[in-house]
């Protein structure tokens, strides 16, 4: 299935979206007992496809991407935590941080992973009959702020300001994808490709990430995990790429669909 979230004038609620572009309500709860009713709606507001319940967050997991960073493939997946606060809606846009300023925001491309079952120490075997679906991601990110000299060594300050993690355009289950790790994925700025590679190239692919991440932990419904982003970000770049106000990041995921965000600077 392909499932969007929009706003009604009852508030946020789930469809199913047919392949004649027609729109089914879904009832009941998305990680419980739910169905797809005959109800068919008109679309209002898209929204990022789910709330996450936790945004789990995996750096320097791609071969090439680890190299351009100049750090090498890590022994272990290396976790980071983003705010679930930072979620923000396609078509709604990136602001650039001023009140806790930032000159220094770059995108990332990612898969994100849905988690549809409570689990904990689950087997890499196992680990995708937790899946409930994928969705896009951009791990938007402030590299002045990521740097040891302003954030300490940790990465979840300059990943976690509001509007830094779009989410959509829709969560597709996961028997519309039965391989994660095949899947074409890029990143548009403007219209131009500047990442540009396949999720084949990750480290440690999506069951192995389920596996460590659910270790003497419990993964609950509607986890939301961030695998990695390829190489091409704007901090690698000769000169470094950063986002503009008036820019427009769109992050493309073969079987998902096309995320897509303007850029401006916050408001104060």
């Amino acid at each position: 299935m392909r499932i969007i979230r929009h706003l009604t004038p009852r508030g946020p609620e789930h469809a199913v979206v047919q392949t004649d572009g027609r729109l089914f309500a879904l009832e009941g709860d998305l990680f419980g007992e739910h169905r797809v009713s005959d109800r068919v709606v008109e679309p209002g507001k898209l929204l990022a496809p789910l709330a996450p319940a936790n945004l789990l967050a995996i750096g320097l997991n791609y071969r090439k991407h680890a190299e351009e960073g100049g750090r090498g493939a890590p022994d272990k997946p290396v976790l980071f935590i983003k705010a679930t606060s930072s979620v923000q809606n396609p078509g709604d846009p990136i602001e650039i941080p001023t009140a806790l300023a930032s000159t220094q925001v770059d995108y990332e491309c990612e898969l994100a992973v849905v988690i549809g079952r409570r689990c904990k120490n689950v087997r890499r075997e196992q680990a995708l009959d937790f899946v409930f679906g994928y969705t896009c991601a951009n791990d938007v990110s402030a590299r002045d702020w990521q740097g040891r000299a302003w954030g300490g060594g940790q990465w979840c300050q300059a990943k976690s300001f509001d509007t830094f993690c779009p989410l959509g355009p829709a969560l597709v289950t996961k028997d519309e994808i039965p391989n994660p790790n095949a899947l074409h994925i890029r990143t548009l700025l403007n219209g131009q490709a500047m990442q540009d590679w396949n999720t084949n190239d990750m480290i440690f692919d999506v069951p192995t990430l389920i596996e460590f991440l659910s270790g003497s932990k419990t993964l609950l419904p509607g986890t939301v995990i961030l695998t990695g982003t390829p190489h091409g970000v704007g901090f690698a770049r000769t000169p470094p790429v950063w986002l503009q106000p008036g820019d427009r990041v769109e992050i493309d995921i073969e079987k998902i669909g096309v995320l897509s965000n303007p850029v401006v600077r916050e408001a104060v």
